[in-house]
């Protein structure tokens, strides 16, 4: 079995001499066929997909954590390409917020293991490895965190995304099949390959609200402003009659 603790090791190899992160390229990876599918695979019903982040040239790892943070759930997308110009969609959910250097999110429980992985492309979805594999702890490692490297799942790395966010690795060790074990959720290839990243994206994303939820929002925030409306002229009409009231004497007078 693989180690547990290669995504530091491949950062490192991949930190020194990888040029700065290229323009992108292409369309943006997010369309309506990709968001539908993304929903289908979360099973949360519809959700609003915002744009957290979107690769600029001389971009690194820094500028990722910058943006996507502490923002809750996120969808990674990635555009990689082979050095035959195969090209791939494929990228990540989290349901943890990015760290700077948060090292490992680890889920020790199945009901904690709600990441996946996935390429758009096939397509194929891998979630984290259950806790009923002979190894429990396997699936547990969901995420990893640190200011050297970009959006990184699993203990393979299972998809890893490098400093310069130009270099994308697959090794399928934590998500998926443990009969898969070793291989890229990219190409299938045995041992993974590196591979150009063309685009990343984050979004974050979160439930539509219902429409019966909304309306019955906006009628509460109607209520509450006629309710408000009617406090005010209540208070008027008996501002109106304590002044009438303190005038009476003057008439008589």
């Amino acid at each position: 079995m693989k180690t547990l603790f290669a995504a530091g090791a491949l950062a490192l190899a991949l930190s020194s001499a990888a040029p700065q992160a290229a323009a992108q390229t292409g369309a943006p990876p997010l369309d309506p066929l990709l968001e539908g599918q993304l929903e289908r695979w979360l099973g949360a019903g519809d959700q609003v997909f915002a744009n957290l982040y979107t690769r600029q040239p001389g971009d690194d790892s820094l500028d990722f954590h910058a943006a996507a943070d502490g923002r809750g759930d996120t969808f990674t997308l990635l555009r990689v390409s082979d050095p035959q110009d195969n090209s791939w969609l494929v990228g990540g959910y989290n349901p943890q917020s990015w760290e700077f250097d948060g090292g490992w999110n680890v889920t020790p429980r199945d009901f904690q293991r709600t990441a996946f992985i996935f390429n758009f492309t096939e397509p194929a979805v891998y979630r984290q490895v259950p806790t009923s594999f002979e190894l429990p702890s396997q699936g547990s490692f969901q995420t990893f965190n640190a200011p050297d490297q970009g959006p990184t799942f699993g203990a393979g790395a299972d998809l890893f995304v490098n400093d310069r966010l130009d270099t994308a690795f697959s090794w399928r060790l934590s998500y998926g099949n443990p009969d898969g074990e070793g291989r890229s959720i990219v190409d299938g290839s045995v041992g993974g390959q590196f591979l150009r990243i063309d685009a990343l994206e984050i979004y974050a994303v979160s439930p539509i609200p219902e429409p019966a939820q909304a309306a019955m929002l906006a009628a509460g925030l109607g209520l509450l402003g006629i309710g408000m409306s009617g406090i005010g002229l209540a208070g008027t009409g008996r501002r109106r009659q304590h002044g009438a009231r303190r005038r009476s004497p003057t008439r008589c007078a």
